[in-house]
């Protein structure tokens, strides 16, 4: 899977959006978002410019069937 580092939770959504994920509700953190590819929720984080830890990316990517 190829993750790009340095990446912002801005360019997270916006790339996940275009793949047809969508914002669901607010969770008790972060928001809630599901993915139409792999049927599963999975978070985002509220500030859009900070950078997402690498860990935290692969689980999204994971989540949301959307490599990033």
């Amino acid at each position: 899977m190829l993750i790009q580092f340095n990446m912002k939770y801005s360019e997270v959504e916006r790339k996940v959006s275009k793949k047809g994920c969508y914002f669901i509700r607010d969770g008790k953190k972060h928001p809630i978002w599901f993915s139409p590819i792999t049927g599963k929720e999975f978070q985002l984080s509220n500030p859009k410019g900070e950078e997402v830890k690498t860990g935290t990316l692969r689980s999204i990517s994971r989540d949301s069937g959307v490599k990033l």
